[in-house]
């Protein structure tokens, strides 16, 4: 804690002696140079000078305060290959740029590089150093007027040290490009005026990443961040830009521990563990990774799908090893683009380490990159090295002689980076030198020079600078200062002999015309799974069509259950939110996903009740012809005579169209059909009723006619009379079918009302009344007969008629009044089908009471076909 405490006092202390050391040397009463800053470096002089700030070191250890003496500077560790590289490459841009004809004619420029050691502290003061000059080399005039120390910096690799270092530099208008910083703070212009960068915005990577999540169906994953700006600044990105728009949801976010905290990273794997995502994302730096891994193996948390951020997708030492890779094996990353620099192995292999130097100084980089590269050390070595069996550094080793990765230059990521900052500077540079008096951006149209130019000058240009790299890739910043993004997509591919191989498999990439595009070759990834194919991971599984998605309540939105549609309404797509309802002559099919055309319902000829209704019409109607041959055939006889035969041919073709009028309600119904088949049905009942009524009054008359004085009743009932009465009868009935007709007309309907499923297609009655009128009718008409023939029934006569009619009326009546109630209840078709078969029971048991016992006797019993036995006399048993 002690230590601790004090590294952070160190750094408070000299970040206020460099701060104010700038501030006076930007705004200088008096010149004078200040203690040179004794930290590993690489310098160059030129004639413009560019500087630069690279991991070389992984940490510093800073020294304990005693409060009695100047402290001692913090010292640098751990001796990082890569960030090394990258340092050289910027000097080779340079020694490039200064062999360009074309590029900065005439002024040579010189670079002077710093070590950041990953630490604040040590970056800031370099930055620092870089912007007031305290190097031996900067000469200045007797007025302290000339070029600056450094017209531009090319770095930092961190977002914490960019933001701080760009923080006061912007305020001295200080170019800042960064390779390696990506937290999407810093595009901030009114906070960062003078920051640029060469490598894309989190704010894009988090938009990769989602673009991933979606291409693969990942709905549901688990984000874990560094706990630093770079982490926190993309986990609120994630949490403002996963959402419902973008179809995806976060399992769970944790922040992992800056420090060593087995017990948080136990939690933290514990969590990974316990979820239901299958897709881990990290944003975090390499440290951060291999904390984690170390507990998951010990944990054993198999068949997750790693994502990388661009800060470890390419790691290769730590992570990729043969007791990780079982984990980590498919893992995907979004990497920096890859480019390529021709001529930097070359210069790499003409590195010679300077015999002379100073340790604290110059080239103690190059001396350091020797020493690791050939294992051996520079005079004087550590005590005891020797003896050891340690070689000396001669400085006349040969880099061809040694295979290692780190002369690779076939997958330049961070380096191209650098490549691309560095020229970005030259071309400002270049395009400021170029300036034509009178025509310039500065005020009065004036132009900078080299002698005069200030760093504000250069952010101008900067902010217009627009090429093209040997690699094809252009060059431009936007109005944050950022550049025209592209990532590479990344996966670990695991080979059988154990071996690890870090492939691309597509890129992510924004332009002016097609926006963000993700082009990926799946044939290319390998999964790290049994099925080898991509995983799952969504916290509910998609909905169906013919369901709807129900939120689960405390729930993120990825969570839902499926409920199916109702009936009449479907879904017909994925994870519908809400089901639709089919039109009104549709109904849902039992899948609900689609709409089906309504089942439609009639009385229909095809079915086995109209076929069976039908045939009794049919039949009904064919005996009816056959009662009436009979009766054609046997008119001479007595019985035919006796019964008044002309009122029964009529009686036999009133029942006949009774029978055939049933077949107007069978089928579908139109409006010919509505209209004709109340009015048939009248019409043709009271024919028949009337004249059954009018044979009961004949029979009445004629009874009272045998008495004594009662001659005079049968002249009104003759034959012209009876005929009158049955077609007043009738004309009554057809008068009210016209008035029914003309006021509200019977037509046909599609009736929903019934079922939901099916469409019922019915004749409406139009008036409710009018058919009221006409069954009425009828009934009276029928009542008055039953009532008449009632009275007749005990006249002595052997065949009297009225008994018939009597019990004809009796089954006709109760045929009618259980017909109403049943009509009335029955839906659809079915009242249809109880309407016909009134009209057939009733009419069948007109036929059969009234004229089956004569046929009966016309057929069987001729015998009695006589006139004796009808008039009561001679009658053999």
């Amino acid at each position: 804690m002690v230590t601790f405490l004090n590294a952070h006092l160190f750094f408070l202390i000299f970040l206020l002696h460099n701060f104010f050391s700038a501030v006076s040397t930007l705004y200088p009463r008096t010149c004078q140079l200040q203690e040179k800053l004794h930290q590993s470096g690489m310098h160059k002089p030129g004639d413009v000078v560019f500087g630069g700030l690279f991991e070389v070191h992984q940490y510093a250890v800073f020294p304990d305060l005693s409060f009695t003496s100047k402290p001692p500077q913090p010292t640098c560790h751990g001796f990082y290959v890569s960030g090394f590289i990258q340092a050289q490459t910027m000097a080779f841009a340079i020694d490039e740029i200064n062999r360009n004809s074309n590029l900065l004619a005439n002024v040579t420029l010189g670079y002077s590089l710093y070590d950041n050691c990953v630490k604040l502290a040590v970056g800031f003061r370099a930055a620092l150093t870089l912007a007031n000059g305290q190097e031996e080399q900067i000469t200045l005039n007797e007025t302290c007027f000339g070029r600056p120390p450094v017209v531009g910096i090319v770095g930092d690799s961190t977002s914490t040290n960019a933001i701080a270092i760009s923080a006061v530099l912007g305020l001295y208008g200080v170019p800042m490009v960064s390779y390696f910083a990506t937290c999407s703070c810093l595009s901030d212009r009114q906070k960062f005026p003078s920051f640029f960068r060469t490598i894309p915005s989190d704010a894009f990577q988090v938009g990769a990443m989602i673009q991933i999540l979606k291409h693969f169906g990942w709905t549901w994953a688990g984000l874990l961040v560094s706990d630093d700006d770079y982490g926190l600044h993309v986990a609120r990105s994630f949490q403002s830009d996963l959402g419902p728009s973008a179809g995806g949801c976060l399992a769970y976010l944790e922040v992992l521990p800056s420090g060593r905290n087995p017990a948080e990273i136990r939690r933290i794997v514990g969590v990974i563990k316990k979820s239901t995502a299958r897709v881990v994302i990290v944003f975090g730096h390499e440290h951060y990774m291999i904390q984690i891994m170390e507990e998951v193996v010990r944990q054993n948390v198999t068949g997750l799908q790693w994502m990388a951020s661009e800060a470890w997708t390419t790691s290769t030492a730590a992570l990729q090893t043969p007791r990780l890779m079982p984990y980590l094996g498919g893992t995907l990353g979004i990497a920096i683009r890859r480019g390529e620099i021709p001529g930097l192995k070359d210069f790499l292999l003409q590195m010679r380490p300077d015999l002379h130097f100073d340790d604290s100084f110059q080239n103690s980089m190059v001396n350091q990159f020797w020493e690791l590269i050939f294992r051996c050390r520079f005079a004087p070595p550590p005590a005891g090295w020797v003896e050891a069996g340690g070689a000396l550094c001669t400085g006349e080793e040969d880099l061809e002689n040694v295979v290692t990765e780190f002369l690779d230059v076939s997958n330049l990521r961070p380096e191209y980076n650098v490549y691309k900052a560095v020229y970005a500077l030259a071309y400002a540079l270049d395009d400021m030198l170029r300036c034509e008096p009178g025509r310039g951006p500065f005020k009065g149209h004036s132009c900078s020079s080299l002698q005069r130019l200030e760093p504000w000058q250069l952010v101008y240009y900067l902010e217009k600078v627009n090429f093209t790299t040997s690699f094809g890739d252009q060059v431009s910043f936007d109005e944050n200062g950022d550049v025209l993004p592209t990532y590479d997509v990344m996966n670990w591919l695991w080979l059988p002999d154990g071996r690890t191989e870090v492939q691309t498999v597509g890129e992510v990439r924004r332009s002016a015309s097609k926006g963000d595009e993700l082009i990926l070759d799946e044939n290319k990834i390998f999964w790290n799974s049994e099925f080898k194919k991509s995983p799952r991971s969504v916290c509910s599984e998609d909905c169906p069509p013919g369901t709807r998605l129900v939120r689960k309540k405390g729930k993120p939105v990825c969570c839902f259950n499926c409920v199916p549609c109702s009936e009449g309404k479907i879904s017909n797509k994925t994870n519908s939110m809400e089901c639709i309802s089919c039109p009104e002559d549709f109904w849902s099919s039992p899948q609900r996903d689609h709409c089906v055309p309504k089942k439609t319902e009639f009385l229909s000829y095809y079915e086995p009740l109209g076929i069976c209704l039908t045939t009794a019409s049919l039949l009904g109607t064919f005996i009816c012809v056959v009662v009436l041959g009979i009766f054609f055939h046997y008119r001479r006889t007595p019985i035919v005579r006796a019964n008044n035969s002309e009122l029964s041919f009529q009686l036999l073709l009133s029942l006949k169209l009774c029978f055939l009028c049933s077949l107007l309600f069978i089928g579908r119904p139109r409006l010919w059909t509505c209209q004709l088949r109340h009015a048939a049905f009248g019409i043709s009942f009271v024919l028949c009723v009337s004249c059954i009524l009018v044979k009961t009054m004949v029979v009445l008359a004629v009874f009272k006619a045998s008495k004594p004085g009662g001659e005079a009743s049968l002249k009104w009932f003759g034959v012209m009379q009876q005929r009158g009465t049955v077609l007043v009868l009738t004309s009554i009935q057809a008068a009210i079918c016209t008035a029914w007709l003309v006021s509200a007309s019977p037509s046909p309907h599609k009736n929903t009302q019934y079922y939901n499923d099916k469409i019922v297609f019915e004749c409406v009655v139009g008036s409710t009344i009018g058919f009221a009128v006409l069954l009425g009718y009828i009934g009276l008409l029928a009542i008055l007969s039953c009532l008449l023939a009632f009275l007749a029934r005990n006249l002595p006569d052997n065949f009297n008629e009225a008994k018939l009619i009597t019990f004809s009326m009796l089954i006709f009546c109760a045929v009618w009044v259980a017909f109403v109630p049943a009509y009335i209840s029955s839906p659809g078709k079915y009242a249809d089908a109880v309407e016909v078969f009134a009209i057939l029971a009733s009419s069948f048991g007109l036929l059969v009471a009234l004229f089956g016992p004569k046929c009966y006797i016309i057929l069987l019993r001729p015998e009695r076909n006589t006139r004796k036995a009808i008039m009561g006399r001679g009658i053999e048993s």
